[in-house]
Formats: C-alpha cells, structure tokens, sequence
C-alpha cells in the first residue's frame, strides 16, 4: 500500500452545488479556523488520512452565517464515519451482484489489497452498497417530476409469492423510465394495505396515466379508491392462464388417463433395462460397471463398417439364413438397441409435465405417442418382431381410450390460441381497445353457438366467456395507450432474476428465501451498467438520505433478529430478555 497521506479540504462544496459565495447574501464563502473533523479511510488502491475545514458565509445576520458546510471532495472518497472508501463498498457490491461472488471469496480477492475482515465485507455490503444505491436512484426524482408534467406516468404492480406465511414484497415501477417508486413488504393483501402502500405516491402530485397490474382481490378496489380516474390495466398473461384453468385441469386427467393405461398394457416390456446387475444401471468410480468390447455403441466406426458392409453385398435383413454368424449377431444388437431406443422414448414421453395456457402436456403426450404409433406401423410392416407388435398394440388401446378427450381438449386449445391471436397487436393492424373488444366478443360469441351440443365443450366456452366478463374493463386498454405494456411479465422477470442470482451466489434456496425477506427491496433496486458508473452514482449520494436508508434497512432486519435455530444464540437470546424483564418495576 502507498504512504498516507493528509487531504485538506480547501473549499467547501454543499451537496450538488459548488459554493465560492453565499447564495443568500452573495458573500465569499470563508473557512472557519479549526479542523472539525479527520479519520483514516481505507481505498482500494492506499490508505488516506483526511481532515476537512468547513466554511461559512461572514456576514452576521446573513441565514448561513450559522451553518457550517462541510466539502463535497471529502464526502465523495468514503461516507461519513465510515473506515472503507466509495470504491471498496462498490467493489464488494458489484461483484456480488453482477459477478454473482459469495462473500468469502470476494474477501480473498478484496484482501489483497485492503486489510478488511470476511464479516466487514458482509456488513458493508447490506448496510452501505444497499442503502447507497436507493438512495442514488432516490436523486433522479426530478426526471420523474418531469416525465409526469409532460407525458404522465404509467405504473406496474406486482408482488412476489410470500414464503411459509412471511410478508409480501410488493414492487412498483414506472414503466417508462423504469425507476423505482415503492419496494417493499405487505403484512397482508387487503384494500386497506394495498391503500396504505400506495398513498404516499397520490401525495406526490404526480399525473398517473395509467396502472398495470394483476387481478389481485384487495388491489383493486384499493386502486379504484385512490386513483378513481386511471385507467387500470389488467395483465393479458393472467388472464390467458386464468380461462386455460379448466381446459389444463381436463388435459391433466387425460394425461393421467393415458400414462396409466399404457403402464398397464405395456409396462412390463418398457421398464426393463439392460443392467449390470438387477437394480443397478451405469456406475463410475473405483469400481465402475464393466463395459463388454463385444458391444460396441452403435455410432462406433465398427458398427457403421458392418452396415455397410451388409449394404455392399445385398443381404437381406428378412434372411438369416445365408448371413455368418458373426452378422446375426450383429443384426440381433442392431434389433435390441431399436428395440430399447422405443422403450425409452415411450418412457419418456410418459413424464412430460405441462406448462399452461399454451403447452398442454396431456395433448403433446397423445401426439408424440402416436407418431410412435405410426413408427411402428412402418417398422411391423417390414419385419414381424413379438415385442414391437405388443408396443402397438399397448399404446393403440391407451389412445384409443382417450381420443374423444383429446379431440375436445385440441378444440380447445385452438380457442385459446385464437384468443390470443386476437388479443396481439402484432398479429392485427393497429386496432383501439373498442375494437378488440367488440372482435374478442364476437368470436366468444361465435364459440358458444359452435359448442352448444357438446357437453365437455360447453363448459369450457362458458368459463372463457365468465372470466373474459370480469377481465374486461381492464383488458383492452394497452391498446389506446402506446407505452402501457399488455403483460406484467417484467416484474415477474424482475422476481425470478432476483432469485436466480441469489441462489446462484448463495447455492442454497433456504439462504435465497431469507436474503429475499431481509433485503429483497434493496436488491430489487437497479444499478448501473458500469463499475465506474456505480462508483460514481454512490459517491455523489447525501448523507442524510443514506443515513435514513440504513435505519430503514435495520429496522427491518430487526424484525427478524429471533429467527434464528442455534439452540445456544437462542437462549442466550431468551435469557437477555428475561435480565431485561426483571429489570422493569413492578406495578
């Protein structure tokens, strides 16, 4: 490390401004006599040993005389009271969030240079990075002052599914500018909260254009009661999984239907393995399963020699007669590996899982086992074998079984890729929400005449039509405002990314879960592309709002000071509060 040295502040710069004069009277700006304050911080590249002069305007009477205004320079190299400089915390902060590092490792790395503890860089990171990066969006408030006065903001709503009856984190985002304007935790999803989660915005001036969000009970009435007037847009994405609920509940029993049938016909055929021994597959290690050279796999050179070679000089494979025994034996493990190929392609096709509205897994396991069907036609025409005729005629008993079922659900499916077909501005010219309206009407309209005299149908065209009643009023209006988005899918992303990235930094899901809890509004909050942007942006962030920040950040994980299973800190734990009960007074 280099040699300390001193930094003496010279001019006094407030936050955001440069004062040479006052701006009340317009005085020069003079320093006071004394040195208020020093302390050693710790950077990444030498340590630095600062003392700053604070100035104050000399005219008596003027309302600055009495202020004492500390320098900008020095509160740009490290926060105040702090050891570390601005660029040790975004150090730690940008490798843990965009490098995805644990904290023990960008320890070793960080410690190379700077003499820091494994807890110091925990600690700077959730009570420093964190509140400093809320707090550097927190500056560009004004952009958004702005963006309301000229266009109007556009608001996106949605909450992360709470863990084993944990708070939920809420999350609202301005569309256009992408900034964040509450993130944080509801106890509970009443009108009441949502109302008191979003008052402080109706206190803000600010002309909300419109509001995207899910269909959440509580919301929308708690909505309605403060902004009466916005236009309240309801995800599309929703609504598509909503009117695919029973059409995917019916796929589902057909596809239970149909993986137990083909179980019972062909299960004792598809099951078996070829095995090292009776229970045991592939295995590695010190003792690996053995591996015969007289069965070499079938993309081995060897292997693509011999067919051929049987090509070259026109053998039959119907005559086994005339063939060596040596290319019998070859035609034999070229019928076993088909043979086991089809095995394991039935297996697999058994598993599928669906993922609704538009992937059905009980339409694509009926597909996919009859173009296995068809295969084998093709295969039993050319050569009779026992094994795949029981193949045939398993699987075509099971599809014949479900059929019907699977002509309805394929009709249903095709409603619902019309619906969303109709509901895409890409797929349509440029339409207003009356118009899509009246379109989605009149083909759920045309639907209803199709299905009234099938009795499986019926249902599924009144269920469409019922939720598509109640979506309606905010269904449609994406399409007469240009920057409102037809989906919340964003802030859907936003959660996942956020658990993908803690479970990839922390391994753990139960770890992920409590970093979610504890700080996940914090980490919600966008940074900035660049090392050097973030280094900038937290370096220019006031103290008193990262001061309030981390108070904010504390009082919150001090909600979950308790939760804790070591049986030693939790009685230590007990036995504080009952010291500090005895201590009290009786009445």
């Amino acid at each position: 490390m280099r040699t300390p040295k001193s930094l003496v502040a010279q001019k006094s710069i407030e936050y955001k401004y440069e004062w040479e004069s006052c701006i009340n009277c317009g005085r020069v700006l003079v320093p006071c006599n004394y040195v208020s304050g020093s302390k050693t911080v710790q950077t990444i590249s030498e340590i630095v040993k600062i003392s700053y002069r604070p100035m104050y305007c000399p005219q008596a009477g003027c309302k600055s005389h009495e202020l004492r205004l500390c320098s900008a320079g020095w509160q740009q190299i490290a926060p105040r009271n702090s050891t570390y400089g601005f660029d040790v915390i975004a150090k730690i902060g940008w490798e843990r969030q965009q490098h995805r590092h644990i904290y023990r490792d960008i320890h070793s790395e960080l410690s190379k240079q700077v003499k820091i503890s494994a807890s110091q860089v925990a600690y700077l990171y959730s009570m420093q990075y964190l509140p400093l990066v809320a707090c550097n969006e927190r500056q560009d408030i004004g952009k958004l002052d702005h963006l309301s006065a000229t266009q109007g903001l556009i608001l996106s709503l949605d909450g992360l599914a709470p863990e084993g009856g944990e708070p939920q984190l809420w999350l609202v985002r301005e569309l256009q500018s992408g900034m964040t304007i509450r993130s944080g935790w509801m106890s509970e999803q009443s009108q009441e909260a949502f109302e008191n989660f979003l008052y402080p915005i109706t206190q803000r001036a600010w002309k909300v254009k419109a509001i995207l969000s899910d269909k959440q009970r509580g919301l929308l009435p708690g909505i309605k009661s403060l902004f009466p007037e916005v236009p309240h847009a309801f995800c599309q994405a929703h609504y598509l999984g909503n009117i695919a609920e029973p059409i995917a509940s019916i796929d589902e029993k057909m596809k239970v239907t149909l993986r137990k049938t083909v179980r019972e016909k062909i299960g004792a055929i598809i099951r078996p393995e070829q095995v090292e021994s009776p229970g045991v597959l592939t295995v590695t290690g010190l003792l690996p399963s053995p591996v015969s050279n007289e069965q070499p796999p079938t993309s081995s050179p060897l292997n693509q020699e011999s067919r051929d070679e049987e090509t070259a000089i026109g053998i039959s494979a119907e005559i086994s007669v005339d063939i060596p025994p040596n290319k019998a034996t070859a035609q034999q493990q070229e019928r076993d590996e088909i043979l086991t190929a089809f095995k394991r392609r039935i297996r697999y096709l058994l598993t599928l899982k669906g993922r609704p509205p538009f992937r059905l897994a009980g339409i694509e396991m009926f597909q996919r086992l009859t173009e296995v069907l068809d295969c084998l036609d093709d295969l039993l025409a050319h050569i009779h074998d026992d094994t795949l005729s029981h193949l045939h005629q398993g699987l075509q008993d099971a599809l014949a079984l479900v059929e019907t079922d699977y002509l309805n659900l394929v009709q249903a499916e095709i409603w619902l890729r019309t619906i969303s077909s109709i509901l895409d501005p890409e797929d349509n010219a440029a339409r207003s929400g009356a118009q899509v309206k009246s379109q989605l009407m009149a083909y759920l309209k045309k639907i209803r005449s199709q299905s009234k005299d099938n009795p499986t149908l019926l249902p599924l065209v009144a269920k469409i039509y019922n939720t598509t009643c109640r979506y309606s009023s905010g269904l449609f209006h994406s399409y007469d405002i240009p920057a409102l988005h037809r989906t919340n899918n964003d802030r859907e992303s936003e959660f996942r990314d956020l658990n993908r990235r803690l479970l990839r930094t922390t391994g753990q899901k139960g770890c992920t879960k409590r970093i979610i809890q504890r700080s996940g509004a914090w980490e919600l909050i966008p940074t900035h592309d660049t090392f050097e942007d973030t280094l900038d942006a937290i370096s220019q962030v006031d103290y008193y709002h990262y001061k309030q920040e981390r108070h904010r950040i504390s009082g919150h994980r001090e909600r979950f000071k308790f939760h804790i299973r070591s049986p030693k800190k939790s009685q230590s734990q007990l036995q504080a509060l009952k010291k500090r009960w005895l201590r009290l007074s009786p009445d």
